[in-house]
């Protein structure tokens, strides 16, 4: 049970279930259609890799010495910057453990500075007292003893001798 396909009509491709054999015009027409594709796309591929092969050479070319050496350095230099922010990250960590466990001490200098600084004042208001003592300058100057801070006792002048004239 076949359809009947009225003379002059070909069959329509469309039908569902109807499969369509290609022909050999087709399949080389299918072949053009695909090799004219790939040439377009080669083309295509070949001008850009052609401008970008220039403007590197263009580049190449413009670009001194000593730019292109320290291009050629930058990721070395990289590297070696990282490494040297881990050091330093270390370091940092390290400083701030140890400054944790120095705090104890900070405060215990703190409270001892203040004592320190009370015990000399002391002994600056001593002696301050103990120099206006009669004779203490006169004392600490026979045993050798230097403080400039203590005034200078000042030295008795000699008497003077009257001459005595004959009238």
């Amino acid at each position: 049970m076949t359809d009947p396909v009225p003379p002059g009509e070909k069959r329509s491709v469309n039908r569902p279930g109807a499969r369509r054999v290609p022909t050999p015009a087709d399949v080389l027409a299918a072949a053009q259609s695909a090799v004219d594709a790939a040439q377009s796309a080669a083309g295509q591929a070949l001008e850009a890799a052609q401008l970008t092969a220039g403007q590197a050479f263009d580049t190449a070319v413009r670009l001194p010495p000593a730019s292109a050496q320290l291009a050629a350095q930058l990721p070395d230099l990289l590297d070696n910057l990282s490494t040297a922010i881990d050091r330093l990250n270390a370091t940092v960590d390290r400083l701030d453990r140890t400054l944790a466990l120095a705090d104890p001490a900070f405060v215990a200098y703190d409270r001892l500075l203040v004592r320190l600084e009370a015990l000399i004042s002391l002994g600056e208001d001593l002696f301050g007292a103990l120099s206006r003592l009669p004779g203490v300058g006169r004392l600490g100057r026979m045993a050798g003893i230097v403080t400039p801070d203590l005034p200078a006792e000042p030295e008795p002048e000699p008497p003077r001798k009257r001459s005595r004239r004959k009238s």
